[in-house]
């Protein structure tokens, strides 16, 4: 399981100082940095150099810096991947994969950076699952106003035969997913019901437009209380009936197993982890 944290993915635009420098400053777990649909056409190139000076400054953290760059069909896409290709980033994010072959041709471009995936069009959707098996990716960034856009889905639920498509390719190989952004970034009970949909779904945390919807996300998919209480007792109980001799424990009227201590030791992990990051 994933333990590093990646409970909130917030687009910062490349080419805005202001919002940049902001960021340094917010409680996300990943920063997308944003040169495709946050930059008009006439800021395109300028960005590059802005989003290079900032990363080059720091500030950051110990937060996962992706680089979103345009796509290679566009009059962008190559010239932002060699950009990013020189940044202090940790990955780059493409849009729009559709195969295996669009992360081919990005990694050509940008030799020793992980590489992860927009999911968004119904092509990418369908091949999700040898996208997920690219030596370079580390993980899926679900693009669901594209995705429902191409579909003609009006509603989110019309989208979950996708987003579990997407979340089996992406358990299938070892890689992170992130669900996709709530565009009524005012609406916090709503934003609530959703992350909580993509975490019971098993999403890893959720792409946001806006800082306002991070406190949500964090809560919803960082471990709780409760979550924390009960991974120690199951492990202390399961080591007790380890130590008697039994492959099985009882707590709370409930069978536990290894596999329960398997996830138990993860939910550990993940709060230290981000533990670790708040204090950066």
């Amino acid at each position: 399981m994933q333990t590093r944290p990646t409970r909130s993915a917030l687009y910062i635009p490349g080419s805005k100082p202001r919002a940049l420098d902001k960021a340094r400053g917010l409680t996300c777990d990943v920063i997308l940095f944003d040169l495709e649909d946050a930059v008009a056409p006439d800021a395109k190139i300028e960005a590059r150099s802005t989003l290079h000076d900032a990363l080059a400054q720091g500030g950051y953290g110990g937060r996962l810096k992706l680089v979103r760059i345009n796509g290679l069909d566009t009059d962008w896409g190559a010239d932002d991947a060699r950009a990013a290709a020189k940044m202090p980033c940790d990955g780059v994010l493409v849009p729009k994969v559709s195969s295996p072959a669009d992360l081919d041709a990005v990694a050509d471009l940008v030799p020793d950076l992980p590489l992860w995936a927009m999911m968004e069009t119904p092509l990418g959707i369908l091949n999700a699952q040898t996208i997920a098996a690219h030596p370079r990716l580390e993980g899926f960034v679900i693009g669901t106003n594209d995705l429902a856009k191409d579909m003609g889905s009006r509603t989110r639920a019309a989208l979950t035969t996708a987003l579990q498509h997407c979340l089996l390719a992406a358990r299938a190989a070892g890689i992170v997913a992130i669900d996709g952004v709530y565009n009524a970034y005012q609406d916090q009970d709503g934003l609530q019901r959703e992350c909580i949909e993509g975490r019971d779904m098993g999403f890893d945390g959720k792409s946001l437009i806006h800082p306002a919807q991070l406190d949500t996300a964090n809560a919803v998919f960082g471990p709780t209380a409760e979550d924390i209480d009960l991974a120690h007792r199951q492990i202390a109980a399961f080591d007790a009936a380890v130590a008697e001799g039994q492959g099985v424990a009882v707590l709370d009227g409930r069978i536990v197993e290894n596999l329960h201590i398997v996830t138990a030791r993860a939910t550990l992990a993940k709060e230290d982890a981000i533990a670790a990051l708040e204090r950066t």
